[in-house]
């Protein structure tokens, strides 16, 4: 699974300005409404109830909110980069910057397991977090996130 299977260019935010944790929750619930057409409330209570159980900040300004939602029809991606960093409780107690959002359908199973997965080694590279915290332009944002990650084809970093 890669992420241009379920990351559109219309979901990568690259400037997004909040002040809170549970501001930035709600706005990238508000944004996911918006590509599923389901209501924002659902979204934000799923990803609420899943931050309850510890936080999704993996550190290093990352954090990866994710849940299962009923309604949704396969696994959604939304990928923020924040205009200035927010406290969210990750695990290193540092405030986070990049977000990369995951909802998954109730049933997905091994798929939101693998999604999830493969966000996590993307942002664990320092080199590709440098280069998302240096672009301004969601295309370009895009591209970083989708880009083979392997070097299958693609220039090695």
């Amino acid at each position: 699974m890669e992420i241009i299977d379920f990351l559109a260019p219309e979901a990568v935010l690259s400037s997004l300005r909040t002040h809170s944790k549970k501001q930035l929750i709600h706005d990238l619930a508000a944004r996911a409404s918006q590509l599923t057409g389901l209501p924002a409330g659902r979204i934000f209570e799923a990803l609420i109830e899943r931050e309850r159980l510890g936080s999704t900040g993996m550190g290093q300004g990352i954090a990866i909110p994710h849940g299962r939602v009923a309604g949704v029809s396969r696994i959604v991606g939304i990928f923020a980069r924040l205009e200035s960093p927010v406290s969210y409780d990750a695990i290193d107690e540092q405030p986070v910057d990049l977000v990369f959002l995951l909802l998954a359908p109730v049933e997905a199973g091994a798929d939101h397991l693998k999604a999830l997965a493969r966000v996590s080694r993307l942002l664990r590279n320092q080199a590709v977090c440098e280069k998302l915290r240096a672009a301004k332009k969601p295309e370009v944002l895009f591209s970083l996130l989708t880009e083979s990650p392997n070097g299958h084809g693609a220039q090695a970093a």
